[in-house]
């Protein structure tokens, strides 16, 4: 990391302020070659200077120049950050200076991830960095700084240290076995030992099901036959009018989106497509994407119109449905019923009208319900979110049972010592104190330029 970076921190456009950013042992002599004010490299540290960015004589623009020398920076290196005037042209000209000069653009994350290798933060802080900057509601803010406050990492550090103390107390049995003071590290204590570890992996893997849900929100699939009202749905859940509503069916060929705060939690609704056998050709592609919406919904939204009887087709989506987390929405709850309700016993339905704004809100509390929405804004919301952290759990909890199956079938400690070891390298992934470079290099290059 012997180069200094440099990129822009803002969002490019039009706008009061822009920042540039540089990090890397040349980033206040870089600076201090084009900045005329204040000589930077005589400043002390964490101070704020005015003058202009100059190129040859030419004043490029009015700025602010902060300095920060290492190791108390964002990535432990000397930082200086320019705050010019927003804008496409200046931003850009400041920057093409800088690089002129003998910066190196930045990859995308790059400032995180020095953070990360010098030490500064573990794996869980920089995804929640990225989090808190993507964050589209409170509760993704709240999650996203508890990451970043390090509670989600000492969680599984505790547990970490819990095994390396079981791993050294067995090692120290097979080095040191006539010390009459080491206690001795037999199947039965171990089993309870193991037992106590399970249960807190457990706990932090049912709560990460929730960070999940937080940070991602919820993959909802409306779907249904023709004209049963599944647009107007969509319209009258985001209070908006996305999609199209006519009389006509088969009006909604594509798929529509939308999206709706939750109490907290995002529902990233889809709007699909009547499903019916159609000879066009356009709405017969619209019919085949719906249906494999199914598989991939986590909620899925079945529409059926109160005044028509539940069809074969529709009984066959019932099938699908069954074991996903679902609600069937019987709309038009003012007209006359031909619906057998009792087909529908298996299932959570609620009828509803779409232009009733008050069942509408009965729909969204059985949504609320159904992820258990105001258990997890109670709770303390230290919560893994990315999928690779919750995958590496997973896999935790496989070894961890291993180690059960071990104990049981009489395997001397020194055997499921191995497995311990795994299990606490597994956890050391989850927060980067064990690492691959790969994994690393694709972790942040999912992060925004300037980060």
């Amino acid at each position: 990391m012997a180069k200094t970076i440099v990129g822009i921190s803002t969002a490019l456009g039009v706008g009061a302020i822009s920042i540039i950013r540089l990090s890397g042992p040349d980033a206040i002599k870089i600076v201090d070659q084009v900045f005329v004010g204040n000589k930077l490299k005589n400043q002390p540290t964490h101070t704020i200077h005015y003058g202009f960015i100059c190129l040859d004589q030419e004043k490029i623009d009015e700025v602010l120049v902060s300095i920060m020398r290492a190791p108390k920076t964002y990535t432990k290196e000397d930082v200086v950050e320019i705050n010019c005037h927003g804008g496409i042209a200046t931003t850009n000209k400041v920057l093409e200076t800088l690089l002129n000069q003998g910066a190196t653009l930045a990859e995308p994350g790059e400032f995180t991830k020095r953070a990360f290798l010098n030490g500064r933060i573990d794996l869980i802080e920089a995804e929640g960095v990225m989090n808190l900057i993507r964050s589209e509601t409170e509760l993704n803010r709240q999650v996203a700084l508890n990451q970043l406050k390090g509670s989600v990492s000492e969680k599984i550090n505790e547990i970490r240290n819990k095994i390396k103390k079981i791993i050294a107390n067995i090692a120290v049995n097979i080095d040191y076995p006539e010390y009459d003071d080491v206690p001795i590290v037999e199947n039965q204590k171990l089993k309870k030992e193991i037992k106590q570890l399970k249960k807190e992996l457990e706990q932090v893997y049912e709560e990460s099901k929730h960070g999940k849900i937080v940070q991602e929100g919820i993959e909802t699939v409306i779907i249904g036959k023709p004209n049963v009202g599944k647009s107007s749905l969509l319209n009258a859940l985001i209070e908006e009018n996305k999609a199209i509503v006519t009389e006509i069916a088969g009006t909604t060929r594509d798929i529509v989106e939308g999206k709706l705060n939750l109490g907290g939690v995002l529902l990233n609704i889809i709007d699909t497509a009547g499903i019916r056998n159609t000879k066009n050709k356009i709405e017969k592609i619209g019919v085949e994407k719906s249906l494999s919406l199914i598989e991939k919904g986590e909620l899925i939204l079945f529409v059926v119109a109160q005044d028509q009887k539940i069809t074969s087709g529709e009984l066959e989506i019932l099938k699908k449905i069954k074991d996903k987390n679902h609600i069937v929405v019987i709309n038009k709850k003012d007209l006359v019923s031909k619906i057998e309700k009792e087909t529908l016993k298996e299932y959570n339905y609620i009828e509803i009208s779409t232009f009733d704004h008050e069942s509408v809100i009965v729909l969204k509390e059985k949504i609320k319900e159904i992820f258990n929405l105001a258990k997890i804004k109670q709770q303390d919301l230290t919560y893994l979110t990315s999928a690779r952290s919750i995958s590496l759990l997973k896999q935790c909890l496989k070894i961890i049972k291993e180690i059960e199956e071990g104990i049981q079938q009489n395997q001397p400690p020194d055997v499921l010592e191995l497995d311990l070891k795994r299990l606490w390298q597994e956890l050391g992934l989850i927060t980067g104190q064990v690492f691959e470079e790969e994994i690393i290099e694709q972790i942040f290059a999912d992060f925004c330029l300037g980060k």
